[in-house]
């Protein structure tokens, strides 16, 4: 087995492997693929409305020519839904967007037989790499404190609670400040 290669992908770049990110996808949440919001077919959803938005970018990390894990986002722009469902009072200007102000990690996953190798990370940086926002934000649900341990370790720090969906369980939104 080779190492870990990571690819960028554009909107237009994901159409040929887009079959395998659902698999991938069907492959982590096999355990909760019978609720609605973790549905392939919802997540394809979410993923399709990520590619329309100007910013969108995703890498997908390959071993053997196989996707293991996969990272995506999109610019914030203005009237974005992104904090809709925020349910914690910030400060006033905390969730205004420009265009250019914002980074959304709409996703990050890893398939098992690669989790604690590092990966997820690498991901996450190659993604990161060369991008102008000020910030990053990102989801994780409130059930999940090792995965949100994980950001904090990464420098993400707690913005709030947001329910993005209102058949989705509860997110805690995180924002990590970048120098740029």
């Amino acid at each position: 087995m080779n190492g870990p290669r990571l690819e960028r992908r554009d909107a237009a770049g994901l159409k040929d492997i887009r079959p395998q990110l659902l698999d991938v996808y069907a492959e982590i949440y096999a355990d909760r693929l019978g609720e609605e919001f973790h549905s392939v077919a919802r997540f394809d959803e979410r993923l399709g409305w990520n590619t329309e938005v100007p910013g969108f970018a995703a890498v997908v990390a390959y071993l053997d020519d196989v996707p293991v894990g996969y990272a995506y986002g999109c610019t914030l722009q203005p009237g974005t839904r992104w904090w809709n469902g925020l349910r914690t009072a910030v400060p006033k200007g905390a969730t205004e967007e420009t265009g250019s102000r914002t980074f959304a990690l709409s996703e990050l996953m890893v398939v098992e037989r690669v989790r604690g190798t590092g990966l997820a990370g690498q991901i996450h940086d190659e993604l990161l790499r060369g991008r102008p926002e000020e910030r990053v934000t990102l989801l994780v649900e409130r059930d999940h404190p090792k995965v949100r341990a994980l950001y904090e370790a990464w420098g993400y720090e707690w913005f709030g609670e947001v329910l993005p969906f209102p058949d989705a369980p509860p997110y805690d939104a995180m924002i990590l400040r970048r120098q740029v």
